[in-house]
């Protein structure tokens, strides 16, 4: 034979598979309406392993039971998302308590971390321009127990930079409290060297600054490899030790818009390298609730130490027809080379595929937890 009689053979084998997927995922709706009527989960595991090892034994050799194993993976996995698809349909989904309103408070007590002149106190004004009110607190764990406790209505809180990468702890916060993201805002930032009046570069030997605003403007401070880097909790709060201590061999890596608040003069304008730096801002609120404009979603899971698993979960997003913006690992306090992962995907709480991805999840992650809809 040729190799179009070839190819046509394995075009009619192909066209048998087809309509025997059809006819399989034919049974596997009657399977669902089964489970809704018995109140059933979807995913038996037990199952899926016996039926996995039922059918390698087929396999002539290690490579055919390979291939056989692969291929009845992707159809029970697709059983599975057909499944969760038409519980969603039939209001048989994950119940979210989730509130879905109109638009955000205006007039909001709102918390930043940091001092006046922080980064976070400009994103703040800019997301919330009628806040009532805009008090700043010490750390970003001080902000999640600020609307925990109903002492504020929004938290504003940094979660990742454009050069320096993703701030770790606040994905933490938001893993740890009961609080829950509503609305995001970016903020391009321009460092600048502070110091006090009559200072010049020549006098430097401190310079303070987050530990992120060190990272951003790293390709400077290269340059003066003379100079101690010092880290402190927030660029603002850097440039009010510098304006406190007094000393003119000491500086501040923060906003230009904090130099007239602490009485300091900019040294050196646009020390950060990359001129399209800019940090992401999440606010976040102690009620669940979404605004039903909300486009983006996040969520975070941990799965259990098996082959596949993450490609599993992943795969509803795939199935689902829905985009992943972004996915974070981060490693799990107290449990070594373990990792609670992090995902972005747009849609909207009240949309049936979302709604099929997220039952899907849910009975396959060993943790989940819906971290917004904004």
């Amino acid at each position: 034979m040729d190799l179009q009689q070839l190819r046509e053979q394995i075009d009619e084998v192909d066209r048998e598979l087809v309509e025997l997927f059809q006819k399989r995922q034919q049974i596997c709706r009657s399977v669902a309406e089964y489970k809704i009527e018995n109140g059933k989960k979807v995913l038996d595991a037990e199952r899926e392993k016996e039926k996995l090892a039922r059918v390698e034994s087929m396999g002539a050799d290690d490579f055919e039971r390979q291939g056989i194993h692969d291929m009845f993976r992707q159809l029970m996995a697709a059983s599975r998302k057909l499944q969760y698809r038409i519980l969603a349909e039939k209001g048989q989904g994950i119940k979210l308590p989730f509130t879905r309103i109109d638009h955000l408070k205006n007039d909001a007590r709102v918390v930043y971390q940091g001092v006046p002149g922080a980064y976070s106190q400009q994103a703040a004004q800019q997301f919330f321009p009628d806040a009532g009110s805009l008090a700043p607190v010490h750390t970003w764990e001080d902000a999640m127990k600020a609307i925990s406790i109903c002492d504020a209505d929004y938290a504003v809180l940094p979660i990742e930079n454009s050069t320096a990468g993703t701030v770790s702890g606040v994905y933490d916060l938001l893993a740890f409290y009961d609080n829950y993201i509503v609305g995001e805002i970016c903020l391009r930032v321009e460092h600048a060297l502070l110091g006090l009046p009559g200072a010049s570069l020549s006098d430097i030997q401190v310079v303070y600054s987050h530990p992120q605003g060190l990272l951003q403007c790293a390709q400077f401070l290269n340059r003066h490899s003379d100079w101690r880097r010092v880290s402190l909790n927030n660029t603002a709060l850097s440039a009010k030790k510098v304006k406190e201590d007094g000393l003119v061999s000491q500086a501040a890596i923060a906003s230009p818009a904090a130099a007239p608040l602490y009485g300091l003069e900019i040294l050196q304008e646009g020390v950060n390298y990359s001129e399209a730096n800019t940090t992401r801002f999440l606010v976040v609120a102690g009620q669940k609730v979404f605004t039903k404009d909300a486009g983006k979603i996040s969520i975070c899971f941990e799965l259990p130490h098996e082959s596949g698993s993450l490609y599993s979960i992943l795969s509803h997003f795939i199935y689902n027809d829905l985009n992943m913006t972004k996915i974070e690992s981060c490693p799990i306090a107290g449990k070594n080379w373990e990792y609670r992962f992090f995902v972005d995907f747009e849609g909207n709480l009240s949309d049936t595929t979302v709604m099929g991805a997220l039952r899907g999840i849910l009975e396959e992650a060993s943790y989940f937890k819906i971290l917004g809809n904004y």
